[in-house]
């Protein structure tokens, strides 16, 4: 009797233990599918919130990169920009010395009879032709420049935004290329003339060819971003810094601003101050009736309210 009641002992454990097991085994099944279901609930709404997000709310993955791959990415650009400017320079490298006389133009038709340009330095003869060779292939590569900027900053714009920026960005190139039209046509042969015509009778103006070079740079450069005022007047006001009835409130400053602007960084004559700052003035103008045209404020809440009332 004992024997028999341990064997059947033994075979209820044995039983009992099977069960368990079993309920086990179907308690991680049920587990199981229970997570396999909330795994393709989360996977379908996740891909119904994509799909409800519009495409102009969607960045481009290059939003996503870390700084390093970011940093890379710059590097690649400025390879490009810097190779295209070597491409252009070896181009333009053999005609240096004559895009340097064409430079040397306006001063040489101002000076005396008996007057010449001089190089003080050794190294002057070459390396002022070279120096202006630099700038003209940076100057004619200024398009594919612009262009690799965009190329760098585009995949972080919004489809609107990008609108407005491509607009911008050809317009910035024209009116850079203006301002230094502008400055050698016009500016610096009244200048060079003013300042011709008050040296003294017992001095021979004999200008250095270096001097030259960075006066002529200067000044184109001021004059290629100052054409640039109706751009920044634009993006100022699309941006919300500030707006057209405050520009307009403030005509007078600005005006005064100009003209302080053109006195710091032209030669310390009135000539050229005033053809800095007359179209400076003229530009911000421009830029303020392209906003009028382009922008549509709407009227204030007190005004709005008055009408109504």
């Amino acid at each position: 009797m004992p024997l028999f009641k341990r064997k059947k002992s033994r075979q209820e454990k044995i039983a009992v233990s099977a069960i368990t097991d079993q309920d086990v085994i179907d308690q991680e099944t049920i587990d199981q599918d229970a997570f396999n279901k909330d795994t393709l609930n989360q996977d379908a709404t996740a891909t119904n919130t994509t799909q409800d997000k519009k495409p102009e709310d969607v960045l481009s993955p290059l939003a996503d990169m870390p700084i390093t791959e970011h940093l890379i990415e710059l590097r690649r650009h400025l390879i490009k920009i810097c190779v295209a400017v070597l491409i252009i320079f070896l181009g333009l490298v053999g005609y240096s010395r004559e895009l340097y006389n064409l430079l040397s133009d306006p001063l040489v038709a101002q000076l005396p009879a008996n007057s010449t340009m001089i190089a003080t330095d050794i190294t002057s003869n070459f390396m002022a032709p070279i120096r202006l060779t630099v700038f003209v292939a940076a100057f004619l590569a200024m398009p594919y420049i612009l262009y690799q900027i965009w190329s760098f900053v585009a995949p972080g714009l919004y489809k609107k935004e990008k609108k407005i920026a491509i607009p911008v960005l050809l317009s910035s190139i024209l009116l850079f290329y203006a301002g230094v039209a502008f400055s050698y046509f016009i500016v610096l042969k009244g200048v060079l003339k003013f300042f011709i015509m008050f040296a003294p009778q017992n001095v021979l103006p004999m200008t250095d060819i270096d001097s030259y070079l960075s006066f002529a740079l200067k000044l184109f450069m001021v004059f290629g971003l100052t054409f640039e005022i109706p751009v920044v007047t634009l993006l100022l006001i699309l941006a919300g810094i500030v707006s057209i009835q405050s520009l307009e409130e403030k005509r007078r400053y600005i005006i005064v601003g100009c003209f302080a602007v053109a006195a710091v960084v032209t030669p310390p004559d009135g000539v050229s101050m005033l053809m800095l700052a007359i179209p400076m003035w003229l530009l911000f103008e421009l830029g303020l009736f392209l906003a009028k045209i382009l922008i549509k404020e709407e009227p204030s809440p007190t005004l709005v309210s008055t009408d109504k009332e």
